[in-house]
C-alpha cells in the first residue's frame, strides 16, 4: 500500500498520476485538513505534523510514503527519512531542473507558498540546477486556498493573478514553475495567462514515475482507494468531481474517514 498525503487537496493531482502510473497499487490519501494550508506556517509545526502522518500511514502499512506537498517536503522531508528510515519516501520539489534545461529566454519563474519561498531546501535546488539561469520566486499567499474552497472560476482571481504574473514576465520569464501541488489545479486559470509567452512546468508526472521504481510489491494489489481527513472527510470526496477527477471516486473502498493524528 502506498501512502500519499498533503495538508488538503493540493496532492490529489499527484494522486491522480500516481493511479495512473501504478492502476493496481492500493493507495491512502490522507489530506490534513484541520491545519490547511501548510503555507503560512513555521518549519517546527509543519515537521511535527508530517512526522505524525507518517506514522499513522505506517501503522497502517503503507511500504512507500509520498509527501505530495512542496512545503512540507521543503520543510520536513529529511527528517521523515532519518525518522522512518526502512520507509522509501518521495518528496515533491518545484521542478526547477526541468525549467532550466528548457528556458530559451535564460529566466524562470516559481511560483510558491510563501514558507517554500523562504526555504532553504529551494534555495539549494537552484543553486545546485540553475546555473546561470535568472530563477524569480514568488510566493503566492492565498492561491492554494482557492483551491481548498474550490473557487476556480474566480474572475476576480484571475485578474489577480494576471498582475501579480505580470512583472516576471514581461521580464521575459519563459518557464513558470508551479511549486506548489495545488496550483496544477490552477492551469486553466494560468494557461491563457502564459500563452505564447511561457510553458507552465508541473511535477506529477515525474513524481509518479519515481513511485513506480520504488513500488516493489506495493504495485501489486486491488486498485483500492482509502480516503482520510482530519476534518470534513466528507468535503475531501465531495472535491474529487469538482477538480475533475470523479474517474478516482469508482475506486473507492468506502466513504472518505476522518482521523485524529
Amino acid at each position: 500500500m502506498i501512502g500519499i498525503f498533503d495538508s488538503g487537496l493540493g496532492g490529489l493531482s499527484v494522486l491522480a498520476s500516481i493511479t495512473q502510473s501504478l492502476p493496481h497499487a492500493d493507495l491512502v490519501y490522507f489530506a490534513d485538513t484541520a491545519h490547511v494550508p501548510y503555507g503560512d506556517k513555521d518549519d517546527a509545526f509543519i515537521r511535527n505534523r508530517v512526522l505524525n502522518i507518517a506514522r499513522h500511514l505506517a501503522d497502517l502499512g503503507c511500504t512507500l510514503i509520498v509527501v505530495a506537498c512542496n512545503t512540507a517536503t521543503a520543510a520536513a522531508v529529511a527528517s521523515l527519512r532519518e525518522t522512518l528510515p526502512d520507509i522509501p519516501t518521495v518528496g515533491v520539489e518545484p521542478g526547477v531542473k526541468p525549467a532550466v534545461a528548457a528556458t530559451k529566454s535564460g529566466r524562470i519563474v516559481v511560483l510558491s507558498t510563501t514558507s517554500t519561498a523562504r526555504s532553504e531546501r529551494l534555495s539549494r535546488l537552484i543553486s545546485q540546477h540553475a546555473g546561470d539561469v535568472q530563477v524569480d520566486v514568488l510566493p503566492c499567499p492565498g492561491w492554494a486556498t482557492k483551491v481548498e474552497t474550490l473557487h476556480l472560476d474566480d474572475p476576480g482571481f484571475a485578474e489577480s493573478a494576471r498582475q501579480h504574473l505580470a512583472p516576471t514576465l514581461d521580464s521575459g520569464a519563459d518557464q513558470v514553475v508551479l511549486g506548489c501541488t495545488h496550483y496544477s489545479f490552477l492551469t486553466p486559470v494560468l494557461e491563457p495567462i502564459v500563452a505564447g509567452r511561457a510553458e507552465l512546468v508541473d511535477v506529477a508526472e515525474a513524481v509518479a514515475r519515481q513511485c513506480v521504481r520504488l513500488a516493489g510489491t506495493a504495485e501489486h494489489g486491488r486498485g483500492r482507494l482509502t480516503l482520510l481527513a482530519t476534518a470534513h472527510p466528507e468535503a475531501l470526496q465531495a472535491a474529487l468531481p469538482a477538480l475533475g477527477l470523479s474517474w478516482l471516486a469508482t475506486r473507492l473502498i468506502g466513504a472518505a474517514r476522518q482521523v485524529s493524528v
